[in-house]
């Protein structure tokens, strides 16, 4: 098959260790995004939402290199936007590891950075379906409002089934891809989130079937309502950025953080009121169990940078310890 020609293409050379698998990773909602997906030859394909309309990235490793295609209204302001989205705005400057843990998964993850996609709203969507719910029923939901009322995003797209490919850092680099040589192709078309006016078009029932709660439906359709204001927070950054997202009815610390990491990739939004994280943090750096406000206590050392301590232990591994069974979610389209 054929693939459609790029809109535009670019080819970067980060002045910096990158794994690309890892600095994506945070922006990947489960195996079967239909936002993002990682290939089996590892190119990432990335379609969102740009003030100019939907994009497709498609990004492959070529030697030192990071080649670039993009498909789309939105295509040259996906392009100009790469490097901050690998993190070539991240400055970890006067980062000192406290702790052992933290410095040997530094060590071992040089290519660890803290990307920024430059935008609030693909990512506050996400970020608030995933209040208060296990994961799994979170990213259902994702997946079905970005199907339904997302757009399949432009550029190439094979049917099938979608790729789950490496998302770990860790995963071996692919071989190198020759100058010239063509991208492999997606596995199943790509969706971008859906855009406020499609959002607040969605009737309850709609809600409903996607398994989305009356809160969560209603932060998001507050959200949506003045979506054009929240992007400000970008330019804001830190805790003035994550002010003004609270602003809005139903969110709160916890979205606000999750949302800075991604959109303007701070290095010091902790995500306080995690279902697993202060335990996580406990566990891994105080060997014993935690509260929010003891993780924050255990974190303080780290503070500007508190996040990116948080993205070291997650490379890591570290968890915590299993005492009884798993959380089951509940299934709000059978209420």
């Amino acid at each position: 098959m054929t693939l459609a020609a790029p809109a535009a293409e670019r080819a970067w050379t980060p002045p910096f260790a990158l794994d690309l698998a890892a600095v994506l990773k945070p922006l990947r909602r489960g195996p079967a995004d239909p936002c993002l997906r990682i290939g089996q030859d590892g190119t990432a394909w990335r379609a969102s939402n740009t003030p100019a309309g939907p994009a497709t990235l498609a990004l492959r490793r070529s030697g030192g290199e990071i080649r670039a295609s993009a498909w789309g209204p939105g295509a040259d302001l996906a392009l100009a936007a790469l490097p901050d989205l690998l993190g070539a705005g991240d400055d970890d400057t006067g980062f000192v590891a406290h702790h052992p843990l933290i410095a040997e998964s530094r060590r071992r993850a040089p290519g660890l950075r803290i990307g920024r996609t430059g935008q609030v709203w693909d990512v506050l969507i996400p970020a608030v379906l995933e209040q208060k719910v296990t994961g799994k029923e979170a990213w259902r939901s994702w997946r079905e409002l970005c199907r339904r009322f997302g757009t399949v995003a432009p550029g190439p797209a094979l049917p099938g089934s979608p790729i789950s490919g490496p998302a770990l850092p860790g995963t071996p680099e692919p071989e190198p891809v020759p100058p010239g040589a063509p991208l492999a192709p997606a596995a199943a078309p790509l969706y971008t989130p859906p855009t406020p006016r499609a959002l607040l078009a969605i009737p309850d029932w709609e809600w409903h079937r996607a398994g989305v709660d009356g809160a969560r439906r209603r932060t998001l359709l507050a959200a949506a309502s003045v979506a054009t204001r929240l992007e400000r927070a970008v330019d804001l950054g830190g805790e003035a950025g994550r002010e003004l997202l609270r602003k809005v009815p139903g969110i709160g610390v916890w979205t606000a953080a999750e949302v800075a990491q991604r959109a303007w990739g701070d290095p010091d939004a902790v995500s306080v009121g995690d279902f697993h994280l202060h335990d996580v943090v406990g566990w891994a750096l105080a060997g014993r169990k935690a509260s929010d406000e003891e993780m924050l206590e255990i974190l303080a050392p780290y503070a500007p940078q508190r996040q990116r301590a948080i993205r070291y232990l997650e490379c890591s591994g570290a968890r915590k310890p299993r005492f009884g069974p798993r959380f089951a979610g509940r299934d709000y389209r059978a209420i």
